[in-house]
This record gives structure tokens, sequence and C-alpha cells, in this order.
């Protein structure tokens, strides 16, 4: 059953039984809505939001425009990832046995509370239910597969822990976001460095998409997105919202068959590694000719 989405202080989803409830979090305890209680400590977490659509936007923080050197996109652009990437604090994120470039990205997420269609830009926070962090992760190995669209980059099962809590009063204009890489600050930027902000972008998918209760819209990354690797743990921290943790465990699984394979393409190492786009494509051509 959807929750109506009147969002206490911190909103947790867990699994229990096999089953998805719902709760709050009270200190080392969750309270679930039926008043049973969980220690904390044992809580298996799910994603805090059950979506009918994700929504991602493209480059967005003024630093990770400067990282790559790009022209200033003069409005944002998006795409989608499937509900079946979410997954929830504390829980594993797989990575493909040989592949070489699965990239974090922290990120505020944004969760919609009531219906949007053509919603005004002055009013579009007001339809948000609540706010959580995310981390938008990445495979570039598959950058070279897919023409823009994100799909397999983006969109493998997995690949969008949400959490701890989704979080009501939070101000989307003020507020500092860090990612955490075993223990050091890898990403770092505060809502002044977006070009667009989080209400603009709301308004700007409504135009033309309904965003239902639920749907959830990531606001994107600052600079500093970089590969991670078995073993490793990372953290995004937003204040006022608190910190997702995930591990990074290998995946031994066989990629092959009908389709596009990874490849170390000069796109790959551009966007993965923000190595300049000529350098990448040198790079290429060498490892090519040798």
């Amino acid at each position: 059953m959807r929750p109506t989405f009147e969002v206490p202080e911190r909103r947790v989803r867990v699994e229990v039984d096999g089953q998805p409830r719902w709760g709050r979090r009270d200190g080392d305890r969750i309270v679930l809505d039926d008043g049973t209680e969980l220690a904390e400590a044992d809580a298996l977490y799910l994603a805090p939001v059950e979506p009918t659509k994700i929504f991602a936007v493209h480059l967005t923080y003024r630093s990770r425009i400067e990282e790559y050197a790009a022209r200033t996109p003069p409005e944002p652009s998006y795409f989608v990832k499937p509900p079946t990437t979410l997954n929830g604090h504390r829980r594993p994120v797989w990575m493909a046995k040989g592949t070489r470039f699965l990239n974090y990205e922290g990120e505020l997420a944004v969760v919609v509370g009531k219906r949007m269609k053509g919603v005004p830009l002055e009013q579009a926070l007001d339809h948000v239910a609540g706010y959580t962090c995310a981390n938008d992760v990445g495979m570039h190995d598959f950058r070279h597969a897919d023409r823009g669209a994100m799909l397999r980059v983006k969109g493998q099962d997995g690949f969008l822990p949400l959490g701890p809590g989704l979080v009501e009063d939070f101000d989307p204009t003020d507020f500092h976001i860090r990612t955490i890489l075993n223990g050091e600050v890898v990403q770092e930027a505060h809502a002044s460095d977006l070009l667009f902000g989080v209400a603009y972008q709301l308004a700007d998918v409504s135009r033309l998409i309904t965003l239902e209760p639920g749907d959830v819209v990531l606001t994107g990354t600052p600079a500093n997105s970089r590969p991670m690797e078995p073993g490793d743990t990372v953290e995004v921290e937003i204040e006022g919202i608190g910190r997702l943790t995930n591990t990074v465990e290998e995946w031994d699984v066989d990629l092959s068959g009908p389709g596009e394979q990874p490849e170390t393409s000069a796109q790959t190492l551009h966007v993965a590694l923000a190595i300049p786009e000529d350098e990448a494509e040198r790079m290429v051509d060498e490892r090519s000719a040798r």
C-alpha cells in the first residue's frame, strides 16, 4: 500500500520478514507504523520511496561543468532511471567482474508528495514530500554503448542507493553535500553551486511529464566523481538529512551475449576520470596501436 506522504521528521522504509514496512527513526530504534520496534543497528533498510518514475539531471553543478571544461548548458537536460535501480542504506552495490569504471555520484534526491503537472516555479517546493541522500552510481565501461541514453551506464539493478531516511523539514536552497570514500572526502559542495535549483528542476520536468506522489528527481552531482572498487565504502552525507552508506562488492556475472560489451572508450576516460577529451582519445588510440 502506497503511503500518503505526510512525512514525519525521519521517515524510513525497512524490510521485515521479506516485506517492505514504513516507520520512523527514533534514536537507536525504528518504530514501525503498527507500533512494532526494531533495533536500528539490525535494520535492513530499503530506499525510502515507492516511485513510478525516477528522473536525473545531467550537468547542473558549476564545479562539475568547470571540471569537464564543458559548455554551460542554457537549460537542464535529464535522463530516466528505472525503479529497479533502487537500493537501500547499508546495502551492497554490485560491480560486475572485469569492469573498471563504476563511479559514485553523491546527490540530493527530491521525493514528490503531490501530483505535479505544469506547476509554477514559485509553487514547486509545496509539492515535495521530502528529501534524502542519493548515490547515482554509473558504470562507464558502457559509456560508448548508450549514445546519450544512460540506460546501461546508470540503469542497472541497484545503481541508486537512497536513504537512510526521508526528511521533510529541509531547505533545498541552503545545504552542504559531501561524498566520502573509505573515510576521505572526495566530493563537497553547497547548494549555491547549483546552476539550476531544485524548484527549477521540478517545475521544468512537470511542464511536460506528470510527477506522481513518490516519484524521485535527482538534482545533480558536484565535481570529482571517480571510480570505486570492490571493498570500498562510499557514503553520501547531507547536513539535515543524514549519511547514506554502501559497500561495493564484486559480482561474478557473465556479461557476454547479445548487445554491447564493456570497453574503455575515450568517452569512458573523459567522463569517469575527468580526462580532457583530446587526451582521452590519444590514450585510446595509443592503446589500440599496441
